[in-house]
């Protein structure tokens, strides 16, 4: 099957889609985005596309080290997410030609459902503990929500105390049986991370995730002699080789590589090789669109150290578009108890609604993420 076209869709909230058309007519879906540079994106997808248009759609591996390796300059957050988008439409090309689901051709899967989980949001204890109730009233398992607030390099003990009550009453309202992860962002720097994250630990939190940017690999292990809640990261984190120093300073228990950023589909099953023979689990970071969820589910399936599955049914950032809206059957993602079942269909597993994806399309979005200051006015991480 050779490569005819490629077709670009920037859709609301935050999203860019990507259509790959073989000259049989067999098209294959992939997201390619970084989130607030999706027009940057789309012009590296274009540049790539280029090489694309006539090569056999099925040399998947083949193509993927072209456009990693071939244009000299590799690797980040744009040339990186491209491709990503690029190597899942490529494998819903081959799963639909061969009528099975991507983890039959990664070995098949390992596991029947995936445990996913949501996220809670506000800047209010009242506002946090009535989302976190709405949340466990829909039957999921496991919650997540992001450190309120920015931090300094050095903030006072009364910020630590107000973060600690806020997480202590989402504790207290979803009791012992929960789990509940915190998400610092990577907007707090080492000094405050070792000073919050003792001050967290009394509520049994299931995992903090960037406590410090990943750019430090080599302070999650001194963060983890402070504390014994397992630590995240990865969603910023480009391929297997960027994964490489992070898994062997240690300090890490849960990588979060994402699939639209990260390389795509085996890429990431590469990456969680690497992680299993460090003992370590993935937990596929996804706050994005149904291509990337379903994408992301088709490593969980065949994937032994996968745990957890971020996805973004009612996330604040979807304002205007959710995770459903784009796909012709929304009950393929039905979550039971905070699971969601194994995919059946061929390719990623989902039908995507083109008609609305066109349609969409013309009204686009131009989202940036928020730019945040201190007191003093000095620039911090958002």
């Amino acid at each position: 099957m050779k490569i005819r076209t490629l077709e670009l869709f920037k859709v609301p909230p935050r999203w860019l889609f990507l259509k790959i058309t073989t000259e049989e007519g067999v098209a294959g879906w992939g997201e390619p985005i970084v989130e607030g540079r999706a027009d940057t994106v789309r012009a590296a997808v274009e540049e790539m596309g280029e090489y694309l248009i006539g090569k056999d759609a099925s040399l998947i591996e083949d193509l993927w080290q072209v456009l990693y390796r071939g244009g000299f300059y590799r690797g980040g957050p744009v040339l990186t997410s491209a491709l990503s988008g690029i190597e899942q439409a490529l494998w819903d090309i081959r799963g639909k030609e061969l009528n099975l689901p991507i983890y039959s051709l990664l070995g098949g899967h390992v596991r029947e459902k995936v445990k996913v989980y949501a996220h809670i949001g506000g800047d209010t204890i009242p506002a946090v503990v009535e989302s976190a109730k709405k949340q466990v009233a829909a039957g999921y398992q496991t919650l997540k929500m992001g450190c309120p607030g920015p931090l300094e390099w050095i903030d006072t003990n009364a910020k630590i105390a107000q973060i600690g009550e806020m997480i202590g009453a989402i504790r207290e309202t979803i009791g012992p049986e929960i789990d509940f992860a915190i998400d610092f962002h990577g907007r707090v720097h080492k000094p405050m991370a070792k000073v919050l994250a003792k001050e967290l630990e009394p509520y049994k939190l299931a995992f903090i995730e960037e406590p410090v940017l990943a750019d430090n690999a080599e302070v999650f292990a001194e963060l983890a002699r402070h504390f014994t809640v397992p630590i995240a990261t990865g969603e910023r984190v480009y391929t297997r080789w960027g994964f490489k120093p992070i898994l062997m300073a240690g300090g890490v228990d849960i990588i979060q590589p994402d699939i639209s950023h990260t390389g795509g589909i085996w890429e990431l099953r590469k990456i969680a090789a690497m992680a299993e023979a460090f003992d370590v689990a993935v937990a596929p970071h996804c706050p994005l669109g149904p291509i990337t969820l379903a994408a992301s589910l088709q490593i969980d399936f065949c994937t032994p150290n996968a745990t957890l599955q971020e996805q973004s049914l009612g996330i604040h950032y979807n304002q205007g578009s959710d995770l459903l809206d784009y796909l012709a059957d929304p009950a393929v993602f039905a979550y039971n108890q905070g699971y969601v079942n194994r995919l059946a269909a061929p390719g990623l597993g989902i039908e995507i609604n083109e008609e609305k994806v066109r349609e969409m399309s013309k009204i686009g979005h131009n989202w940036r993420n928020p730019v945040w200051r201190n007191a003093d006015n000095s620039v911090t991480e958002w």
